[in-house]
């Protein structure tokens, strides 16, 4: 008996990497609830069925999507977290939230700190994995400041986890204020107020 060849699936007629950056621009102004799935498939260009051959459900989109934005986006966070210094990582990850924050390319604000406030139950998946993004970012940061008291950097009694969550506070502010127009400008005077606050060896 001849053993026919498995053919292999079409190839998908679209960019996913592309319809990924759509969906994630439609998530950040509408947020989830509010963008529907024919909003998405029209600002993805493609419909439905491929949405779902490629993507699973609205969730499974949205989840690749917060992936996405960490990655892309959000990004300058964990890279301000490789300066050499506590000072310099403060003030990388302030004005690293400015410049994308207000890079105009994309909506203002920040995808996850919006979507935070809108999510109302933190137990479903969304709302879990809204609150597992922020935790590993602050840890990350503690955990930095941490390695900078044991260097020297930091004073000995300077308490890192109210440090990252001081930082941390001070960056969603800076994303709250983006979504309300406030211009680059003042948001760089924000994130001076914020550095000169910073603890020194002095």
């Amino acid at each position: 008996m001849k053993v026919q060849p498995v053919r292999p699936g079409r190839p998908r007629a679209f960019d996913e990497d592309a319809a990924l950056e759509k969906a994630m621009c439609v998530f950040w102004r509408k947020g989830y609830d509010g963008a529907s799935m024919s909003d998405l498939t029209e600002a993805m260009g493609i419909n439905p069925p491929s949405l779902y051959a490629a993507f699973g459900n609205k969730e499974a989109l949205f989840l690749r999507v917060l992936e996405r934005y960490a990655e892309g986006p959000a990004a300058y966070v964990m890279r301000a977290l490789e300066a050499p210094t506590a000072c310099e990582v403060a003030e990388r990850l302030l004005n690293g939230a400015v410049d994308s924050l207000r890079d105009g390319a994309r909506p203002p604000g920040c995808l996850a700190v919006q979507e935070a406030a809108r999510c109302s139950n933190d137990q479903d998946p969304i709302g879990q994995r809204l609150s597992s993004f922020r935790d590993q970012i602050h840890q990350a940061f503690v955990q930095r400041f941490k390695r900078a008291k044991a260097e020297g950097d930091l004073p000995k009694n300077a308490d890192s986890a109210a440090l990252a969550r001081y930082l941390i506070t001070v960056a969603q502010g800076i994303a709250v204020q983006s979504t309300s127009g406030t211009n680059r400008a003042e948001l760089r005077k924000v994130v001076q107020i914020a550095l000169h606050q910073w603890p020194s060896m002095g």
